[in-house]
């Protein structure tokens, strides 16, 4: 049997590619990053041609590092950025145009309109979605309506759609394959969530011609095998969204268990078991995973802007010269000193859901320094996990009494202990922290029979520091209440 799994993780500013072994451990690994493109205040934009040739560079570069050839690839597991949308010429395999990524708000009127039409009960029923830009419907619909050519084409059957993952599977398989999975087609606002179909009602609604879309399968399967080139022939045999990889890959596999990824933007997830469970906190109900014909759902809260905050210190403000740095400076100083940050660059997701909102800082003085503004940063993101956590509290009906955490932030201690003071409940660190990636390689691993089952997976988690409240309780109270006044001020009426 093949040595290694590989997983590709397609994320919103780099391409990554890890290879684990059978003890679940990452042994090579190569990176990316690609070009942010911003045509517009409010637009965010990949070029599809960069987010495929990043990613086949590094999968070629993390085999190279580990010195193996495609034979001792068991099977490829892919992981991605979600909602961002691809639409491409299905004869050519070239872009219509630059990806329109998840954190754009191009179609936010789009959406107002919805809304004032009474439609968000109905969209949210079957698919757990709330209306907003963030999903891919909107996205979809904007380039139909605004790319030259494009309804024609369309109608001709000439065009495809895909999230991120369908549009790598594409091009692994030079075209042969035009699929997603269940988590993924979950997140377009075109999917119903209890009949596991495109919904026919939904596609009227925007205006799509069903012949665009990908055939949605389970998240854990062998798909196909990539075409001569890259890595080849390597079956594909996992596919999960980027937050339900990360679910699984946490081993969040019991009802009730939450994880929470601190990635370029922050994403909270509770396994609510095989069936879905509505929010009365807007929360969104989604597809965790589909294994064996067994489906998961999820709640989940989504924050626009995490690390994608420090990256603003760096690359807008200038105080730190990398992400790196952030901590040292926010620890030289004991406290914000009462600044606030609401870090609201694309409006205010779970559970505030207002797309219109803007960025504050607050509290500021004559004494106030970089240091603590990048305080106030950090501890934005802890503030917003805090908003999400209660939500989820009061939709479960279960008391989160911890925290299971990855993505890149969590290296940072003064950011992971201010969490676990802000929640009053543990915060736990695992060994390993690419759980996103491991998750794609787990599913891809389960179907090709690398690993016998969910069993021997949970033995390779381990737990490498849990970082328990510090903070008095009343104190923890009084920040959280600071925080919210700081929000309701930049919070703008629809």
């Amino acid at each position: 049997m093949s040595k290694y799994i590989l997983a590709l993780d397609q994320g919103t500013t780099s391409s990554r590619a890890i290879l684990f072994n059978r003890e679940g451990r990452p042994v090579a690994s190569a990176q990316k990053e690609f070009a942010q493109i911003y045509p517009h205040p409010g637009w965010v934009e990949h070029n599809p041609g960069e987010i495929w040739s990043s990613q086949a560079a590094v999968a070629v570069e993390a085999a190279a590092r580990a010195g193996i050839a495609s034979t001792d690839i068991a099977a490829i597991g892919i992981t991605n950025q979600r909602e961002t949308t691809v639409v491409w010429n299905r004869k050519t395999g070239k872009p219509l145009c630059n990806a329109i990524v998840w954190q754009d708000r191009r179609t936010s009127d789009m959406c107002d309109k919805l809304r004032k039409e009474g439609l968000e009960a109905m969209i949210s029923s079957r698919t757990g979605l709330v209306i907003d830009p963030y999903f891919s419907a909107t996205k979809l619909k904007w380039i139909l309506d605004n790319v030259a050519g494009a309804r024609t084409m369309a109608g001709r059957g000439e065009l495809a759609f895909g999230t991120v993952d369908t549009w790598l599977i594409w091009n692994l398989t030079r075209g042969r394959l035009h699929v997603t999975d269940t988590s993924n087609a979950s997140r377009t606002m075109l999917f119903n969530i209890h009949t596991l179909q495109w919904d026919s009602e939904l596609l009227d609604l925007f205006d799509i011609p069903a012949s665009v879309l990908p055939e949605v399968r389970s998240s854990s399967e062998v798909f196909g095998l990539t075409s001569e080139g890259i890595i080849s022939p390597v079956p594909v045999a996992g596919i999960a969204g980027d937050q339900q990889a990360a679910l699984f890959g946490q081993m969040c596999i019991e009802k009730g268990m939450v994880k929470n990824t601190y990635g370029t933007g922050c994403f909270l997830m509770m396994n609510t078991g095989t069936a879905p469970a509505a929010s009365e906190n807007r929360l969104l109900t989604t597809v965790a995973w589909q294994i064996d014909g067994v489906t998961n759902y999820a709640l989940e809260g989504s924050i626009f802007i995490a690390g994608a905050v420090v990256q603003w210190l760096r690359d807008s403000l200038g105080i730190i010269g990398s992400s790196g740095e952030v901590e040292e400076m926010a620890a030289s100083v004991p406290s914000s000193e009462g600044v606030i940050f609401v870090p609201a660059f694309t409006g205010l997701g779970a559970p505030w859901w207002n797309q219109n909102a803007r960025g504050t800082i607050t509290g500021l003085t004559r004494g106030t320094g970089a240091a603590h503004i990048a305080r106030a940063a950090l501890e934005s993101i802890a503030f917003q996990t805090f908003d999400v956590i209660e939500a989820m509290r009061r939709d479960s009906g279960i008391d989160i009494r911890e925290l299971r955490v990855d993505g890149g932030a969590v290296v940072n201690n003064l950011l992971m202990q201010f969490q676990a003071d802000i929640l009053q409940s543990a915060v736990v660190r695992p060994r390993i922290t690419e759980t996103t990636a491991l998750g794609a390689a787990y599913l891809a691993g389960l179907a090709t029979g690398y690993w016998s089952g969910a069993h021997e997976l949970s033995h390779h988690w381990q737990e490498e520091r849990r970082f328990s409240p510090f903070m008095d309780a009343g104190e923890a109270a009084q920040r959280i209440e600071g925080w919210h006044k700081a929000v309701k001020g930049c919070l703008i009426s629809d």
